[in-house]
């Protein structure tokens, strides 16, 4: 089976190392893959190292959240660009599948394609805008596509208004981050955490304030923050950095070995204020690193409060605040808390999963027979 990857980043956010795991698992099949990315960067130099043929795609760059002015007017152009270097593409390879890994690149694909051409559309997050969902749901319908969400919260915002023949749930898995039972500190030094790409929606101003909230009553309490602006956010890492001038908050920067940062925390924090599922919780679960998040999006899917996690009020550094003071004091619960939550993991969210089930799916949508799923020969035009 020839299968075309269309990603509309060429940075390693969350979604772009689904991609990478999804294409290494249908390389194990035997299938062959190409890449169609915006410009070279991380992600193209990650394929490349898979053997990924990459072409070049224009979209944006975009802002992550609410769009500006320049970017609406340049849309419509880069879609008409977009659709005729897929379409230029897909004349000289004949492709069994086309992968669309984020909502950015669906409309060239339902404008630039015919339908009979299988289509699955990978969402991975809400769409925030209300015109942006509108117009996902048109181009499902218009191509035909497929959908696969990372959780059903996912699922149903995007499918609300269409109805694809092909829709499913399938959560992220990650591999092994190496568990162990922590030692919770004894003497205060708690090391809190939060991981992902600094923007607003991610909530990394939250975690600052209730930083503030905890340093009276915990002031031997260490906070540190992971990740960095991938997508033009700069001036949000500024307002996160200044809020937290003289509170004992360490910023890492962007890291690729979360396993590593994992292992030197007490408590992972999601503080996000939109998430569709959170892979950084799962990857929490697998290391044995409590979590504590807000019950947004596809979150409340994966933390059971007091069970696999711990959930508070969404927005709120007060709350927050409260529900890491309660959670530390008593460490006993939170061993077994991660324990339960390292089962979940074993169960539900393990990277062989995942592969296994992305693959399935995506066989079925481009009606390989089960037998054959391994024998597709590369063929051209």
């Amino acid at each position: 089976m020839n299968i075309l990857f269309l990603d509309q980043y060429s940075r390693l956010g969350g979604a772009q190392l689904v991609l990478l795991d999804t294409i290494a698992a249908a390389q194990a099949r035997g299938w062959h893959a190409w890449a169609m990315l915006p410009g070279d960067g991380p992600l193209a130099h990650q394929l490349r190292g898979q053997g990924v043929a990459i072409a070049e795609i224009p979209c944006g760059p975009y802002r992550s959240s609410a769009k500006s002015v320049r970017d609406l007017l340049r849309f419509p152009a880069d879609v008409a660009a977009q659709a005729r270097a897929i379409r230029n593409l897909a004349v000289q390879t004949h492709f069994d599948l086309i992968y669309i890994n984020g909502p950015r690149l669906l409309p060239a694909v339902a404008l630039g394609l015919p339908t009979s051409l299988p289509a699955l559309f990978h969402a991975h997050s809400h769409v925030e805008q209300k015109l942006a969902r509108r117009l996902t749901s048109w181009c499902i319908a218009r191509g035909n596509a497929s959908v696969v969400a990372c959780s059903q919260s996912v699922l149903d915002e995007v499918t609300a208004a269409t109805s694809p023949h092909d829709r499913a749930v399938i959560p992220n898995g990650v591999p092994d981050a190496g568990y162990r039972e922590r030692r919770f500190p004894i003497d205060g030094e708690w090391k809190i955490g939060i991981i992902g790409r600094i923007s607003p929606e991610k909530g990394q101003v939250i975690f600052v304030e209730a930083a503030r909230l905890l340093r009276s009553h915990f002031p031997r309490m260490k906070f540190l923050i992971c990740g960095a602006p991938l997508f033009g956010d700069v001036s949000y890492l500024r307002r996160v950095q200044q809020l937290a001038l003289r509170l004992p908050v360490e910023f890492l920067g962007w890291r690729e070995d979360i396993a590593a940062v994992l292992s030197d925390l007490d408590l992972l924090v999601v503080p996000s204020t939109q998430e569709g599922m959170g892979r950084v919780v799962i990857e929490a679960f697998s290391a044995g690193v409590p979590v504590v998040a807000s019950p947004v999006g596809g979150i409340p899917e994966v933390v059971e409060n007091a069970k696999t996690g711990f959930l508070f009020a969404p927005r709120d550094p007060q709350s927050l605040a409260d529900c890491i003071a309660n959670a530390i004091a008593q460490p006993e619960r939170l061993r077994t808390i991660a324990a339960n939550a390292r089962r979940v993991w074993e169960r539900e969210y393990r990277l062989e999963l995942y592969q296994e089930r992305i693959t399935a799916s995506m066989a079925r949508v481009a009606g390989i027979p089960a037998e054959l799923e391994t024998e597709a020969p590369l063929s051209h035009r």
